[in-house]
């Protein structure tokens, strides 16, 4: 019998595998406490407070890999810029899609607030 922090676990780890507009295949998942906070750090603080920004720049952050191929995580908003310039807006729609669904998953999982 699987626990609920088990299931919380599980959740947290998981990766969505979904397809843009564009046919690129990319992996999601879900960031954590600690992939939030290296993101503020690497946005700065100014951007950190710029919640359309760092809307897009959490979205961009979650992509594991495009084609099969890894993605860094990036470490300052030079590098946030240019994976959103990767992604474009076709990718960045399919990311959004793929978090909401992780979100969701989060939730059956056990935690309301779907971290």
């Amino acid at each position: 019998m699987e626990t609920a922090s088990a299931r919380i676990v599980a959740a947290a780890a998981a990766t969505v595998t979904v397809t843009d507009r564009d046919g690129r295949s990319l992996v999601v998942r879900k960031l954590n406490a600690l992939d939030r906070l290296r993101l503020f750090k690497a946005v700065g603080a100014v951007l950190a407070e710029n919640e359309p920004y760092l809307g897009m720049a959490m979205l961009a952050a979650s992509v594991c890999s495009i084609d099969a191929v890894p993605v860094p995580f990036p470490g300052n908003e030079a590098q946030v810029e240019a994976l959103v310039s990767r992604l474009g807006d076709a990718g960045i729609a399919a990311v959004a899609g793929a978090a909401a669904s992780l979100r969701a998953a989060a939730v059956v999982a056990g935690d309301p607030a779907g971290n």
